[in-house]
């Protein structure tokens, strides 16, 4: 499987301009299997969801479904969403044929305020895409370890964030990380520009589940990065050195309402 991660600059709170921007790099980028964006690539990374986010039948769903049908590919990201009368930082992985797997982030940003108005997931979820079972995450999960423990069940760890520049250096390390201790390949796509808030420089990367980078995005730089995903080299690894054979066991429960 070919998969292209998208660093994007995000303008703030203008979800049209941002698919305009986003569609037009895409039609310059060679066929993949897979297409990853930020977090909430539409909008940027909002805490106070008034007013801002987009409902759960969006113009940028909508966008992502015919994109996805035109180029036979999977394309995903997370978006701000409005449901019911709750919001949700809500990643959604979408096929060619129409099919939309949803994950909504579980550990919010409380450092941020992101816990005070978006409610927080409940269910881990793995979507399976040509072969290849992938794990679907959002930003600061990624320092939770026991949330994207490696099971035996998936084959391909996704993190889709806003991640500031100021603590980049925790984003690349754990990226790593997860890749290594989980025995997986490892895809990371982190914005770049500003917001109200914060500073991103990107660092976006591809691991191996040697943990080496296969293909990154340059920082501050609105660019794609490529690489394939080998599931013969998944298999041969884990095989000779079957390190998720002998994890601990453990169940995770759900928070307490």
């Amino acid at each position: 499987m070919k998969i292209t991660t998208l660093q994007r600059d995000i303008l703030w709170a203008q979800p049209a301009a941002n698919v305009k921007r986003t569609e037009e790099a895409i039609r310059q980028l060679p066929d993949a299997d897979l297409f990853i964006l930020p977090e909430m690539f539409s909008t940027g990374f909002a805490t106070q969801p008034e007013g801002i986010a987009e409902n759960d039948h969006s113009d940028t769903l909508a966008w992502m479904k015919s994109t996805a049908a035109a180029r036979n590919c999977a394309i995903c990201g997370s978006i701000l969403v409005k449901s019911g009368d709750r919001f949700y930082n809500r990643f959604y992985f979408v096929e060619p044929d129409g099919k939309v797997t949803t994950y909504d982030k579980r550990h919010l940003f409380t450092y941020g305020g992101e816990d005070k108005f978006i409610t927080a997931g409940e269910e881990r979820v793995i979507v399976t895409f040509r072969g290849i079972r992938i794990l679907l995450e959002v930003c600061y999960d990624l320092r939770f370890p026991v949330w994207s423990r490696n099971r035996n069940d998936y084959d391909l760890a996704l993190y889709v964030a806003s991640w500031p520049k100021s603590r980049i250096d925790a984003w690349s390390t754990l990226l790593k990380a997860r890749a290594i201790e989980n025995q997986c390949y490892v895809a990371g796509v982190n914005r770049v520009g500003n917001d109200p808030s914060c500073e991103y420089n990107g660092c976006s990367a591809i691991l191996d589940p040697y943990g080496h980078t296969l293909a990154a995005c340059e920082p501050n730089q609105e660019m794609a990065a490529t690489a394939d995903i080998d599931l013969e080299i998944l298999h041969a690894f884990r095989a000779k050195f079957p390190v998720l054979n002998d994890a601990d066991d453990f169940m995770i429960l759900k928070n307490k309402q």
